[in-house]
């Protein structure tokens, strides 16, 4: 499929989760259902299938390491700073998480295998693991610092190394790295069920979108989509240009940073004492904010 056909897909699939779950054909048990499959099979065989078959010399590229931390950094600082006269620490906590916390698991890598593939998703596959070595923690960081919350830091951060994606990642570096030829039947198998990865993931991304316009500060939410869906996408273009990273780097980590807010923080935030309400209409917003920033980022990388 080409950008646009890909971003229509997005969009029809996203509202096709939508409508299911408000007509109560995906309730939250197959909900869940779906969740479990695409985070613990179809993503984890996306980011296995997309770095064992490339070289590991091409995908470990120390820019795109050090450009995603980069901008990762400089987005959580420019919300720290937009964000920080909010009185509410909830609100604050919330509004600053939301405006970095990419997407990258369930709509990031799936979009950049459907529109570049090859050696772009095996470094997009590197950022999903660094993404989540990265972005959870200092998540649950900034929420419990902000709201003073009474969590278990050590088992929140424990989970990370927990993740699915990571023990995929480990197996297809190492694969890639010994030369290890995976056989062709097992390979075509996984980029069989790879293939589920992108329609599932917005089932369920679109399922678990809802909006609440009386219960939060819609000049909030605006300036979380403003700097998550624009400001960040621009660092990202800015920092990858400057470290003069190549072709298929600035698409990876252009593309992946230029992901709406992830779900995710809306379980972290109402967890840790952050604004359920604000998290549920920023990941809303930002995901369908996402449909026309994605195309326009492609524009400059695709």
């Amino acid at each position: 499929m080409d950008v646009v056909s890909n971003l229509l897909y997005l969009l029809v699939v996203l509202a096709l989760g939508f409508l299911a779950r408000y007509v109560g054909l995906l309730n939250d048990a197959r909900a869940d259902r779906l969740t479990q499959f695409a985070f613990y099979v179809a993503l984890p065989a996306l980011v296995f299938t997309s770095t064992a078959t490339q070289s590991l010399g091409e995908v470990l590229e120390p820019r795109l390491v050090l450009g995603f931390w980069a901008v990762l950094l400089s987005a959580a600082a420019v919300g720290w700073v937009v964000h920080r006269r909010e009185s509410s620490p909830s609100v604050r906590s919330v509004a600053v998480v939301q405006s970095y916390h990419c997407n990258l698991g369930f709509l990031g890598l799936p979009i950049v295998a459907a529109t570049f593939g090859d050696v772009v998703t095996a470094k997009a596959s590197l950022l999903l693991g660094i993404g989540a070595l990265t972005q959870v923690p200092l998540t649950v960081a900034v929420l419990v610092f902000v709201n003073n919350a009474d969590a278990n830091v050590r088992d929140e951060l424990g989970n990370v190394f927990a993740n699915p994606v990571l023990v995929a990642l480990c197996f297809g570096l190492l694969c890639s790295a010994f030369g290890v030829s995976v056989p062709a039947p097992v390979l075509s198998g996984l980029d069989a069920v790879a293939g589920f990865a992108l329609p599932i993931a917005l089932l369920v991304v679109g399922a678990s979108l809802s909006l609440d316009e009386a219960s939060v500060d819609l000049s909030t939410v605006g300036s979380v989509v403003a700097l998550k869906m624009l400001v960040m996408p621009a660092i990202a273009l800015v920092t990858f240009s400057l470290l003069s990273a190549d072709v298929s780097t600035t698409r990876a980590g252009v593309l992946m940073l230029a992901m709406p807010t992830a779900v995710s923080t809306f379980i972290y935030a109402s967890e840790l004492g952050g604004d359920a309400n604000l998290a549920s209409a920023n990941v809303f917003a930002t995901t369908v904010a996402s449909v026309g920033t994605i195309l326009l980022v492609l524009q400059f990388v695709g």
